[in-house]
């Protein structure tokens, strides 16, 4: 990503900008555009909230007690991985593709915001969202699957933020592979498939063999539903949980510098 396109230290008018405070209105004005796109509310909100209730059945099929686990602790890091692939990755990728194909991304540049401040600012309400969506599904699968409270949050909250960064980040690479907003349906596929079958979304790793989960930990998303799990748990080990700690952030920091490296400004012909 390039260098800031104006001084970043004024507006026309005289007054004192900071970064905070544009991207603050970015994020304003996305927030608009995003209420007028029932398709990507419907993405964002409507899905990750049903997808819990989906795989219930598919749960209480499952041998989870030899695990030590319940239905809670397999639905509550679900809801969140959904949250975050949904709500985050999908509906951001679309966005970022929507923005980039009008023209908006670019014009953005050419004013006070820097290139990193168009990126974050334009998926901060998305990313807001995804994380009070968290919050609900975590009070909800409290309220009514007898959910304890966490009882390690120090391991919960850094998953969490971790995740929100990571899919935010993903989601601006996977737009830079996308040519329109209807093809980001195909291009998130993928990672979403990947993620929900083998990261411990739908299926914990704890169910299977050692050497399959060894490899899966691996995985992009797979680190941030460990440590939600293992921290409402509390039965995560000290060395795992610093273990899914670093693949997280290796993960983040990789998605980043690859925004920074290959993220489009310019439509796709």
């Amino acid at each position: 990503m390039g260098s800031a396109r104006g001084s970043g230290k004024s507006s026309s008018k005289g007054s004192v900008t900071t970064p905070a405070s544009r991207m603050a209105a970015l994020a304003r004005a996305e927030l608009t555009l995003l209420g007028r796109s029932k398709a990507t509310v419907v993405t964002a909100v409507l899905v990750p909230l049903a997808l819990p209730f989906s795989v219930r059945p598919f749960v209480d099929d499952m041998d989870i007690k030899d695990a030590g686990l319940t239905v809670g602790l397999v639905l509550l890091p679900a809801a969140i991985g959904f949250s975050l692939l949904f709500g985050v990755y999908a509906a951001l990728t679309a966005i970022y593709t929507a923005r980039r194909e009008e023209l908006v991304l670019k014009r953005l540049r050419t004013g006070e915001l820097r290139d990193a401040e168009v990126v974050a600012g334009s998926a901060l309400p998305v990313v807001v969202m995804g994380l009070m969506q968290c919050l609900v599904m975590a009070v909800g699968c409290v309220a009514f699957l007898d959910v304890p409270a966490p009882e390690a949050p120090q391991l919960v909250v850094p998953g969490v933020l971790l995740g929100l960064v990571m899919c935010a980040a993903l989601a601006a690479v996977t737009a830079s592979l996308t040519r329109t907003v209807e093809s980001a349906q195909v291009t998130t596929l993928p990672f979403l498939l990947l993620s929900m079958m083998a990261s411990g979304i739908t299926v914990p790793l704890e169910l299977l063999p050692d050497r399959a989960a060894s490899f899966l930990e691996l995985l992009p998303l797979t680190p941030v539903i460990t440590l939600v799990r293992g921290g409402w748990s509390g039965d995560l080990p000290a060395y795992e949980a610093l273990g899914a700690l670093a693949t997280a952030l290796a993960w983040t920091v990789l998605a980043v510098f690859a925004v920074r490296r290959w993220f489009r400004w310019e439509p796709r012909r």
